[in-house]
């Protein structure tokens, strides 16, 4: 039976996304470093919302101090999803913490024919503020945004805002698998 932590994470989301989420677990590679009870919920399509959506549950414990969930988005049901989101909580758990603003090296393409490789960690401009700050919790939900290199050069030279900035004015459709940068 997972966690209180895991369950308020997805009945959070549910309560956000409308949907019912299915639990997802990637049982492969160094999985037993994770936070015991570490998730990837699954959320399809709906009336409302077009697209799949990806969120971990338990990426950040305790030992955390500044604790954060990522989702994603995508056209397409892939349990390459739940692999790179498994990754990443990986990495934030036994390496470096992330954060708003950070960028991750995916290792490769988002999905099969993608040209973004990296990940940017960007607030929930979709959810706004109810899905970023459950209530009653530390825990901040954050958007993992698939951006190409270049994306993340720009990003390094002139900072986050501006890259979101440029990516709202070009209307940059975020599902898209083989978008332009």
């Amino acid at each position: 039976m997972p966690t209180y932590h895991i369950r308020y994470m997805l009945t959070h989301y549910q309560s956000i996304w409308k949907s019912e989420g299915r639990v997802c677990n990637f049982n492969q590679g160094p999985v037993h470093q994770l936070p015991v009870d570490f998730v990837v919920a699954e959320f399809p399509p709906s009336a409302e919302r077009y697209m799949w959506t990806y969120a971990t549950c338990g990426m950040s414990d305790s030992t955390n101090p500044a604790p954060i969930e990522l989702h994603l988005f995508s056209s397409l049901q892939s349990e390459l999803h739940v692999e790179l989101l498994t990754a990443i909580a990986h990495y934030h758990h036994t390496q470096t913490p992330l954060g708003l603003g950070d960028t991750v090296n995916c290792g490769r393409p988002w999905l099969p024919g993608s040209t973004c490789t990296h990940g940017l960690i960007s607030l929930p401009y979709l959810d706004g503020p109810p899905l970023e700050q459950p209530p009653g919790s530390a825990v901040r939900c954050l958007w993992l945004l698939p951006i190409t290199r270049a994306e993340v050069e720009f990003k390094k030279a002139y900072g986050i805002e501006a890259l979101e900035a440029r990516l709202e004015d070009a209307q940059v459709d975020y599902l898209a698998v083989a978008r332009p940068s």
